[in-house]
């Protein structure tokens, strides 16, 4: 396994041989392969000892190949994303995720950091700030063949910076960016609140799912008229309540029974069409209330620019765009996204962009490889776990490059194997776990 793992991972990189040039390419390979094997912080001199054991390029052309690489983001991700698509979504739908992250920075000058609200610290009241990069990024949503939770996979990413193009703004460009790579393609596109206003913005073959506000000032769909009359026609129909008002003195609930990221539970649901003027004026738009029946959660509000869409549909899809919070965590505690030193022009935004790169690559392997495979370590302090999670995946590439870094100068005349494996699998297990 570990010799034809590595040529799968080999072959992978190789797909993206057409984004770099000739000399950069053999950097960018060992690059990506010293980024999963990094035990610690993965800044670049960590990465750079892993890389080049020998010395054989200076430490510099690591630094310029994210400072001053000849290389795009652009070409990088497009690549990324046809290879996704071929291998997960061959036809229909393609259901996506967005949100916004902050990639912690230390230092008074990094290109691109700011100070934002830290949302994983703040809370209802107190807001916490932070230094850092604000990450827009766009995810396909995968559903492993071992079910439970769906697996976030980066397919774009764009930098906020202050004073210029607003997280919406860049939402709609790689939306817009997605739909030019493949025209063909419809898009079924979730995301929180925040992002509500994209289903006004007409963007290309996407359905919009998002959250409603509980005060939305909502109105009933513009009466037809048969017979023209003088002045404009209306562009909308009676105020309707809010829809917190709405579920009040709803009486008739629907009951289901939804899929929530891989459990089964039971839910009530009322949905009625209404036109949410001040987000979408021109199109209306599925009002979805989520209810549970033993009234230990809140009343959830959704909607959806899908009016076709059931109930359950709606539901299900919200619920897994928690898939992303959980790709924000892994990339950040195991690929260490916040951690590469680099400082001038576009060396921030592309070290945190290739970390992403490398979380969704790196499930892409796994998928490929363990295409049914769910064994996993024996833990006795965690005897529940059935699924494999990105620490398993991580740890199962690891292993493969691991055998490849041990015995790659190794003298042809090797020892049995009943000798070098009990030798060996201790350590390369304690480094396939390490932090």
């Amino acid at each position: 396994m570990n010799a034809s793992g590595v040529q799968s991972w080999l072959a992978l990189l190789g797909c993206f041989a057409p984004v770099f040039t000739a000399p950069s390419f053999p950097l960018f390979v060992q690059l990506a392969s010293a980024w999963v094997l990094c035990p610690g912080r993965h800044t670049l001199t960590r990465l750079y000892s892993l890389a080049e054991p020998k010395h054989a390029r200076a430490h510099d052309a690591y630094h310029r190949f994210f400072g001053r690489g000849a290389w795009l983001l652009e070409l990088l991700w497009h690549q990324l994303a046809a290879l996704l698509l071929e291998t997960f979504y061959p036809q229909g739908p393609v259901p996506l995720d967005l949100d916004d992250t902050l990639f912690h920075k230390s230092g008074r000058h990094v290109d691109g950091a700011a100070w934002w609200r830290d949302a994983v610290r703040s809370t209802a009241k107190r807001v916490v700030h932070g230094l850092g990069l604000n990450l827009v990024v766009l995810t396909l949503r995968v559903q492993p063949p071992w079910g439970g939770e769906p697996l976030g996979l980066p397919v774009n990413v764009r930098l906020h910076r202050k004073k210029e193009l607003t997280t919406l703004d860049l939402a709609q460009q790689m939306i817009q960016e997605l739909a030019a790579w493949f025209p063909e393609r419809c898009w079924r596109l979730c995301a929180d609140g925040a992002y509500a206003s994209l289903a006004g913005r007409g963007l290309p073959r996407c359905e919009v799912t998002s959250r409603m506000r509980r005060d939305a000032a909502l109105y009933e769909l513009p009466p037809h008229t048969r017979r023209a009359k003088r002045g404009r026609p209306r562009k909308k129909g009676r105020r309707l309540p809010t829809p917190q008002a709405l579920a009040k003195k709803c009486a008739r609930w629907q009951r289901l029974t939804v899929n929530l990221r891989g459990k089964r539970v039971r839910r009530l649901a009322y949905t009625r069409q209404v036109l949410w003027y001040e987000v979408c004026p021109d199109h209306a738009l599925l009002l979805v209330i989520c209810r549970d029946p033993e009234g230990k959660e809140p009343d959830d509000f959704y909607f959806t620019t899908d009016l076709a869409a059931t109930a359950t549909q709606v539901i299900e899809q919200y619920a897994g765009r928690w898939s992303i919070e959980d790709t924000f965590r892994n990339v950040k505690q195991f690929l260490g996204g916040q951690d590469p030193q680099v400082w001038k022009g576009q060396g921030p935004e592309r070290a945190s962009a290739f970390a992403l790169w490398m979380y969704a690559l790196t499930w892409a392997w796994y998928l490929d490889a363990h295409p049914s495979e769910t064994r996993l370590p024996l833990r006795p302090w965690y005897r529940q776990k059935t699924h494999p999670s990105f620490a398993d995946a991580l740890a199962a590439l690891r292993r493969c490059l691991w055998h490849k870094h041990i015995f790659e100068d190794s003298q042809s005349k090797r020892l049995p194997s009943k000798i070098i494996r009990p030798l060996l699998q201790p350590m390369v297990e304690a480094l396939a776990y390490a932090a």
